[in-house]
């Protein structure tokens, strides 16, 4: 069974919902649906490795979170922020989606930083050693390459018109990765998890005929949920109406996974729920929040960086692909030192260069630390606590 949503971003802004028995549905019944996220370490995922100890992966997610500072960095210094850099293999959450018709199953990265949807094609010259087949657009007949003139084509920052007047993407990422290829329309099917799956007829996709760079990792491409127009998010468009969330749980949960939430599945309730703005800057693409202080025990820490923007108009983002807390280096020494003055116990060198790890053979107590958002205070979990993930850098990412 089979839900089909056609995006408002085409004609005009009409979304047509079907039941592939005959069944129309109204919006109201088919505007919430989840689907799961799996951990990059998952056995579900095309990543995992046997072979690595927990160690490995914990040191493996930190190098992905310094590659992520790359990407947000060189970003800033764009004039245009229409796509954000985002490094070929980084990421910690994917999902199952097909694309095409028939259906052709896939496993890419899920991004909340990057907004194009791109996926390895054949022919490609280079690409990246994923495990399953590439897709060949030839053997779809819903694939339908994009004309140069088209709004889609001028939405994205780097793109060039082939001599068939085709539109053409380029992506330069700050390892030296890249993805070049056809910009294109064609079906994505999302296997849900509560409901039959979701299709989102005629939605941009990138079909990469060349992607390469330093990273090995089997990547066979990118999900985008950012804010610009080419998203997932914006292509889906009024059916959800712009909303989505997602609850990570512990990769020590076996019961549950984690869920990307949309439409009236994304609204969380209950107690202890807590929200705060998500703010718009110049960049659509990022999803920015206002912190205005971190809290260790009784002691407050004004958070007054203004490196993203003005104060109390964003200062820091959110990041579903960065495992890291990242701080400015003048809080950061503050709160690391604030950390250090309340924990007893043996300092020890961390993975990565990670200053706030301890000697765990002894039990010891660690300070509460709550970050304060406008209107939102989250007390961050110290469960099976051994290095406080914060690090220093010359912005703010969460």
């Amino acid at each position: 069974m089979t839900v089909i949503v056609n995006p408002p971003s085409l004609l005009h802004l009409v979304s047509t919902i079907l039941l592939l028995s005959s069944l129309t549905l109204t919006l109201a019944q088919t505007t919430g649906f989840s689907v799961e996220l799996i951990p990059r370490d998952s056995p579900k995922s095309p990543f995992y490795n046997l072979m690595e100890t927990t160690s490995d992966r914990v040191t493996n997610a930190l190098r992905r979170s310094f590659s992520s500072v790359g990407r947000f960095k060189s970003s800033f210094v764009l004039t245009e922020w229409a796509q954000s850099d985002i490094t070929v293999g980084s990421g910690e959450y994917l999902m199952n989606i097909s694309i095409s018709t028939p259906a052709f199953d896939t496993v890419p990265i899920v991004d909340t930083a990057s907004d194009l949807i791109w996926t390895q094609c054949k022919p490609c010259s280079q690409c990246s050693q994923q495990v399953a087949p590439l897709f060949d657009p030839n053997q779809s007949s819903t694939y339908q390459l994009i004309s140069c003139n088209a709004s889609q084509c001028k939405n994205l920052f780097q793109t060039t018109c082939s001599s068939n007047n085709s539109c053409q993407y380029s992506i330069n990422y700050p390892d030296d990765s890249y993805s070049n290829g056809d910009l294109a329309f064609d079906t994505i099917t999302l296997a849900t998890t509560t409901s039959p799956t979701v299709s989102v007829l005629e939605i941009v996709i990138g079909c990469g005929h060349n992607n390469g760079g330093p990273s090995k990792e089997r990547n066979s491409g990118v999900i985008g949920l950012g804010g610009g127009e080419l998203s997932l998010i914006s292509q889906i468009g009024s059916p959800i109406a712009g909303k989505f969330s997602y609850c990570l749980l512990p990769t020590s949960e076996k019961n549950e996974s984690s869920k990307l939430n949309f439409g009236s599945n994304a609204i969380v309730s209950g107690d202890g729920v807590v929200s705060t703005p998500l703010i718009k800057l110049s960049s659509p693409t990022f999803y920015f929040l206002n912190l205005e202080a971190i809290s260790v025990g009784n002691k407050r820490i004004n958070y007054t960086d203004v490196s993203l923007g003005k104060p109390g108009e964003g200062n820091i983002i959110i990041d579903l692909g960065t495992t890291l807390i990242l701080f400015p280096s003048g809080i950061y020494w503050e709160l690391e030192s604030a950390v250090a003055t309340q924990i007893n116990a043996t300092r020890v060198q961390g993975p990565e260069g990670l200053s706030l790890c301890y000697d765990a053979k002894t039990e010891f107590v660690i300070p509460n630390i709550t970050m304060h958002f406008t209107g939102a205070n989250v007390k961050l979990q110290r469960l099976n606590v051994l290095c406080l993930w914060f690090f220093s850098t010359t912005f703010s990412l969460w």
